[in-house]
């Protein structure tokens, strides 16, 4: 949990520890200022187990993801007949970033060796009594990611099921009431609006994001075969059914009109780069190639901020 951050209107009184067997419960006694301005003095119990992370694999080739199966005793107690879940991969973090976590957990529970996750959320899962924030991602998977059968740490007490299920039966499932975990819920409901699990989907408008000037000490000739290169990419991307831009096409003639004189002055780099950001705007996603980039790196980390698909492999466009 993150440090206790001050608010005007909200006076810790005292803290009292009822319990730190697993993790922490504390007795929080505050003053809460109300908007009529008077003070009231309230208590609630607050359940820190850290922060956590969920994701769901998918296949888009296969319409299917992948789901574990494991027994819960919260649910036992509350309704659950047999006290079997059925979930994303998920796990608390462990000292770890959220992606460091993520990637650790699907190994462990699912056997699936992931190497790009992407984020597309976080939530407070329980507010009213846990302090977790829980993160979200997604991840596509294939059989050759495949390190072992999964199933958890045994020394975690883990006994968990992995399941492999068509997209489809797992939205009936929700339906049906079959599948009630709510991080889960909101994973398979990203899936079908995003429309992750289409085989076939509209045409994407693709940044192709490689290096220009990077390892080429300005040698015009190398500099060309760069944008050479991307161009052959954007025509692949194009015969696969896409529209494809370079940030070239549009910065290039700018930069000239603009009256720039060398790579690099004050016109260039006022325009270069400026224009690449202003048309992820007008963007679906962006498709990574070639060698070491700063600007094409930048050009990732700005289009995923902005919610935008990130693709390392022309095979991993999705099929028009």
């Amino acid at each position: 949990m993150k440090s206790q951050q001050y608010h005007p209107r909200v006076r810790i009184v005292k803290e009292e520890l009822l319990s730190d067997n697993w993790y922490i419960l504390n007795k929080v006694t505050f003053e809460f200022e109300k908007n009529n301005g008077q003070w009231e003095t309230q208590s609630r119990e607050v359940y820190d187990r850290g922060n956590g992370a969920t994701i769901l694999l998918y296949n888009r080739h296969k319409q299917t993801v992948v789901l574990t199966r494991q027994f819960r005793m919260p649910t036992y107690r509350n309704g659950n007949e047999t006290g079997m879940l059925i979930e994303t991969c998920a796990g608390l973090l462990d000292k770890e970033t959220p992606e460091e976590g993520i990637l650790r957990e699907t190994e462990e529970e699912t056997g699936y060796r992931i190497n790009r996750v992407q984020k597309v959320g976080e939530a407070y899962m329980s507010p009213g009594s846990v302090t977790e924030i829980l993160h979200f991602y997604v991840a596509e998977y294939s059989e050759d990611m495949t390190t072992g059968g999964g199933g958890g740490l045994e020394e975690e007490q883990e006994n968990i099921e992995v399941m492999e299920l068509p997209f489809a039966q797992v939205l009936n499932m929700v339906e049906s009431g079959e599948i009630r975990d709510a991080k889960t819920i909101m994973l398979l409901q990203y899936a079908q609006i995003q429309g992750l699990l289409k085989v076939k989907s509209k045409p994407l408008h693709i940044l192709i994001a490689g290096p220009y000037r990077s390892g080429t000490n300005d040698d015009h000739v190398l500099i060309e075969k760069n944008v050479n290169y991307m161009n052959e990419i954007a025509l692949q991307v194009y015969e696969a059914g896409h529209m494809p831009v370079l940030g070239e096409w549009y910065a290039l003639p700018l930069i000239a009109t603009a009256g720039s004189t060398a790579l690099g002055d004050e016109t260039f780099n006022r325009i270069f780069h400026p224009s690449s950001i202003r048309l992820l705007d007008c963007c679906n996603a962006v498709l990574r190639v070639g060698g070491p980039s700063q600007g094409a790196d930048e050009m990732v980390r700005v289009a995923k901020e902005k919610g935008l698909l990130i693709y390392e492999r022309l095979d991993e466009l999705p099929l028009v």
